[in-house]
């Protein structure tokens, strides 16, 4: 299968939004993914997956949530501190709120995408904000899952108006969360009867699905791989 990947923009409320779009060569409406970045920006790795996941038959968008604090918005990951600065510069409320909607409805416009089939999935700063976007925008999406995101107490919250399947996975060994708040929000899950999965890798860190990290491993990135397009493939292609 042959890949496309172009930049575009998407127009917001702050202004104009840089994002990657990945087509496969695939005839006919395809289901699509929403693949928010990691706290080190639109990276190469995170370009990588979206490529990965195309290759699935989605079409995948990533949009540069740093977009305000362009040029110098991307960082290596061995400058954890400076990408933890920025990412903690950024809003959690109703901007990323109205950034996020703004890149599902460019997804939606496309004539190639079926509005209906839309997933999200997102890796450290994009885990947290996948399970935001779960708890926000649960109308507009199909089904998210986060990897390990890190989650503010609010949106433990507002787990009650999530009304989409969830798959949530992290690692044991994960340093910025702790298995405390991983059972909490297990719990809340639970309580509220929601149709979610939760998978913790014992051996895995914060990061594990990246190759390019010092916590990458292997193991649970190949599992995790095939249960993230599993649940994809499950709620995203009804009826198949």
């Amino acid at each position: 299968m042959k890949i496309a990947q172009t930049e575009v923009l998407i127009s917001t409320l702050s202004g104009q939004m840089p994002a990657v779009l990945i087509t496969p060569d695939q005839p006919g409406r395809k289901p699509a993914v929403l693949l928010l970045m990691e706290a080190f920006g639109v990276t190469t790795h995170i370009q990588n997956v979206a490529v990965r996941i195309a290759h699935q038959g989605y079409e995948v968008l990533i949009p540069d949530l740093y977009y305000r604090e362009l040029p110098n918005n991307k960082f290596g990951y061995d400058e954890l501190e400076q990408a933890m600065a920025m990412m903690w510069r950024l809003d959690f409320g109703q901007p990323l709120e109205d950034d996020i909607r703004a890149a599902l409805m460019y997804l939606k416009s496309l004539p190639n995408v079926d509005a209906d089939r839309i997933g999200v999935t997102g890796f450290c700063l994009g885990g947290g904000l996948t399970f935001f976007t779960a708890c926000k925008l649960s109308n507009q999406i199909a089904a998210a899952a986060p990897f390990y995101g890190m989650v503010l107490d609010e949106w433990i919250e507002a787990v009650e108006d999530i009304t989409v399947p969830v798959y949530l996975f992290f690692g044991g060994q994960d340093i910025f969360i702790s298995r405390d708040r991983i059972q909490q929000i297990n719990t809340r899950f639970q309580g509220l009867g929601k149709d979610y999965h939760l998978k913790v890798y014992p051996d895995a860190g914060h990061g594990f699905f990246c190759d390019e990290r010092s916590d990458y491993n292997r193991t649970a990135a190949e599992d995790a791989w095939q249960e993230l397009i599993g649940f994809f493939k499950q709620h995203l292609h009804p009826g198949k």
